[in-house]
């Protein structure tokens, strides 16, 4: 066995479950005697046992844990039991709400622990008075409804006790009026803020100190990890274990955080705070108003130049371009004469102070992000209506994030439904550098064989045939009528979900959703609440997504979801990979798109009664070797190519939810 080589513990064999934590999670336990519906489930009892494992032993563990494991209890309860000061990071905000404000107190009421746990977010989440003090004192250029929604934060921060924005239901979590009154790295004023002693960042960082377990977030995480920018390390050097959820999405988010990056967002808040701390300093515009507007329309001009659609490519196909160095240079030199004149202001308030030193930064940035690709570095960018943001991101994070993980308590837990491929960890072991971690995978306690359906449709072309689309919504439309609707039908490109959305509205019998139509958590409240609802959906759709009941009986999937091989950080890893002498498809390609589909297929069954058909329409999965890697991959569910099965499969169902 090599030195990368991860050590499986085969689906409980070698995990002793006689432990305190396998205790509290059996039938004479706390939880089954506390929490109303708990149910003994023998795979969450062994994942409990093999987390306290961990703990004990400050090993890192990888565990794969099945849709209806019980992965969040599995490992609440052995890390609250464990004494030990404990760090949980999830993947998204919305995660983070649910584990602190619903798992977490359950399990803690039920083993009857007097253990302190905090909620931790990014600045970003967080009310800052300062912000909202400049942004009220001059609100030029908001319309009509943002000026509304201020007041209405406004009138919200004078009774707030946490400043967490989530609170505040009454503005959407997209609107464009929270970077006026949240504060990023670049424009804390830090201790030289007037409101420091009631700042809300510095109250919840306060909280995480004297916790026992914190609740955090990967973008927190990492961006500790990589940059020190979050202020909080003294959190994780005092922590003794870390247990990262969702920890699929870990090394995607990693790779940002160890890269660099310049947005126009960035240089574009730096104009219009010079000019509004300058107004509230001096009274007066005179002095950084052309140099403010200036700088602004300049970002707007090396916006033009990267072409007026919206791309996701590699900086080289800029960087050739004579228009590009003619947008860059005024830029840079707008950038320089605003540094100037915010130097020529210091001391005139706290506020100029701190805008001078982001000039400062960002005009190195824009250097780095600007200039000469470093080796093992992907070069990129993005481009939107009105926007861009230059990258600078790693091949590879492994050393790195080793390296940072190594400086801190040797007690890893990660775990997610999906981090194994054909069996086996070496894809997600790789990417995190994770050689010596103990792996455990535990299948799904559901009845997938006798409740699930997969079928595989005969006579659809290969999915670069030009009616390749077109072939695949005749079949949806049959198979949604057979459902009585009920399906998401989950693509793997925007384009084919708006030819799909043309073709469906005027064909589908049943009420249609579509992503992008309303925000995702409404379209899935009225999914949910029409009962006969078909959504189309792409990527944001393909997890993190819970809809359990009749309502979901039905996933069809248009093509197993390889990455471009167009997209600019997946065509470098392909070069590095193959200038190695690697193989990138099976090292990077067919990995990746293994846990996407296993990402998908999850949102079919999600409690014990579900019933339902998994749809894949691409005919790779059958004429393709590699097809048996992602079936393999996959719960075992009967299969069939028969569409009269698929009908009496919901024509059974329908019939046992009748009796």
């Amino acid at each position: 066995m090599s030195s990368h080589d991860s050590v499986p513990l085969e689906s409980g064999a070698g995990v002793e479950c006689d432990g305190e934590a396998a205790r509290s999670l059996g039938a004479q336990g706390e939880l089954a005697g506390e929490i109303d519906g708990f149910a003994v489930r023998s795979q969450q009892v062994r994942m409990a046992a093999a987390v306290e494992s961990a703990l004990q032993r400050q090993a890192p563990l990888v565990v794969e844990a099945g849709t209806g494991v019980g992965k969040t209890f599995a490992y609440l309860v052995p890390a609250l039991q464990s004494g030990r000061r404990v760090i949980v990071s999830t993947g998204t905000r919305h995660l983070q709400d649910q584990l602190f404000h619903r798992d977490l107190p359950r399990v803690r009421a039920a083993l009857a622990l007097p253990v302190r746990a905090a909620l931790l977010k990014g600045r970003a989440n967080y009310l800052c008075q300062h912000r909202l003090a400049v942004a009220r004192s001059d609100a030029t250029g908001l319309g009509r409804d943002w000026v509304a929604q201020l007041e209405d934060v406004h009138a919200w921060a004078g009774r707030t006790r946490r400043g967490d924005i989530a609170e505040l239901t009454g503005v959407a979590e997209d609107s464009g009026i929270w970077p006026w009154v949240t504060s990023t790295l670049e424009n804390c004023l830090g201790q030289a803020c007037e409101w420091f002693q009631q700042c809300h960042v510095v109250k919840a960082r306060r909280e995480a100190q004297e916790a026992d377990l914190v609740v955090i977030n990967h973008h927190l995480l990492c961006a500790d990890l990589a940059l020190k920018e979050e202020g909080f390390g003294d959190l994780l050097a005092g922590a003794d274990a870390f247990i990262i959820d969702e920890a699929h999405q870990l090394p995607d988010t990693a790779a940002r955080f160890f890269g660099l990056s310049l947005s126009s967002r960035q240089v574009l808040d730096l104009a219009q705070d010079s000019l509004r701390e300058y107004v509230r300093a001096t009274g007066s515009t005179q002095g950084l108003a052309a140099a403010s507007q200036e700088l602004e329309r300049r970002v707007r001009d090396l916006r033009l130049a990267m072409g007026e659609e919206e791309q996701r490519a590699p900086w080289s196909r800029l960087a050739a371009d004579p228009a590009l160095a003619q947008a860059l240079a005024p830029l840079r030199q707008a950038l320089t004469v605003l540094r100037e004149a915010l130097a020529e202001a210091a001391g005139l308030g706290r506020g100029l102070d701190n805008c001078h030193q982001r000039a400062i930064k960002l005009d190195g940035l824009l250097e780095q992000t600007s200039g000469a690709t470093p080796e093992n570095y992907v070069h990129w960018f993005e481009s939107w209506k009105n926007a861009f943001r230059i990258h600078l991101t790693p091949l590879d994070v492994a050393e790195n994030f080793d390296s940072r993980r190594r400086g801190l308590p040797d007690c890893w837990v990660f775990t997610s439904a999906t981090l194994s491929v054909n069996g086996g960890f070496e894809h997600f072991t790789r990417r995190l550098g994770l050689g010596q971690a103990q792996t455990l995978q535990l299948d799904s306690p559901f009845d997938y064989h006798n409740h699930a359906l997969f079928y595989l449709p005969k006579g659809l072309p290969e999915p670069t045939a030009a009616d390749f689309t077109e072939r695949m919504l005749e079949l949806t439309l049959k198979v949604v009528r057979a459902s009585r609707g009920r399906a998401f039908v989950l693509f793997t490109s925007y384009r084919a979900l708006h030819i799909a959305q043309r073709r469906l509205q005027a064909e589908c019998p049943f009420p249609l959703l579509v992503q992008g139509s309303a925000p995702r958590n409404e379209l899935l409240e009225r999914f949910r609440e029409l009962g006969n609802a078909v959504l189309l959906g792409t990527s944001s759709f393909w997890e993190g997504v819970d809809v359990r009941g009749e309502a979901l009986s039905c996933v069809i999937i248009d093509k197993l979801p390889f990455a471009s091989p167009g997209d600019p950080l997946w065509q470098a890893r392909i070069e590095a990979l193959q200038a190695r002498g690697g193989n990138p498809f099976i090292e990077e390609q067919l990995p990746h798109a293994v846990i996407t589909l296993k990402q998908g297929v999850g949102r079919l069954i999600r409690d014990v009664s579900d019933r339902g058909v998994l749809v894949v329409c691409d005919p790779r999965l059958v004429t393709k070797r590699y097809g048996k890697v992602f079936v393999n991959s996959l719960p075992a569910m009967r299969r069939t190519r028969d569409f009269d099965t698929v009908k009496t499969f919901f024509e059974s169902t329908q019939v046992a939810q009748l009796s």
